[in-house]
């Protein structure tokens, strides 16, 4: 079985800018999306990736990822996606030791952006960046499948903010 053990943390700053060896803008869509599991093709400039995740909220979950041919995901994408594409820069940050993914979401879901680290146990222990906000991993509105129904935009407290 295919296991993800990630966190996800709100950042609170932009300090992390300064630690990213690489970026990447990725691009995904819902093909489907069940009580039980959501399936996911993502692209980014050379690579298309399908993918299945255990909808359960909290550490660790199921998670099973293949690559397929650019053209085949990209046509997912245009014609059988459901919700909202989730639009995002993914950078690269290495601290203390390990690698984080730092997402900084585009379109509807512009302001959110979110810290993910994958340990190899829910219990593993690592080194708090200065720059790292409140943890959000047990808050399904994170999640990307979530943002594509709701974007961050729409979300209550953002709608008082623009107004």
């Amino acid at each position: 079985m295919a296991l993800e053990i990630e966190r996800k943390f709100r950042v609170s700053s932009d300090a992390w800018r300064a630690e990213v060896r690489r970026s990447t803008l990725l691009r995904q869509g819902y093909l489907a999306n069940t009580a039980r599991a959501s399936v996911r093709v993502r692209v980014d400039e050379q690579r298309g990736w399908l993918s299945v995740k255990a909808m359960r909220t909290g550490t660790t979950r199921d998670e099973y990822e293949v690559q397929i041919p650019l053209s085949d995901a990209r046509e997912m994408l245009e014609r059988l996606c459901e919700g909202l594409p989730i639009e995002k820069w993914r950078h690269i940050v290495e601290h203390g030791g390990r690698q984080w993914e730092i997402d900084e979401f585009l379109a509807e879901n512009a302001g959110l952006v979110i810290a993910e680290l994958e340990l190899e146990s829910e219990d593993a222990a690592f080194e708090r960046p200065a720059w790292l906000g409140r943890e959000v991993t047990h808050e399904e509105r994170y999640y990307n499948v979530r943002l594509s129904e709701r974007p961050f935009r729409h979300w209550p407290e953002n709608l008082v903010a623009s107004r």
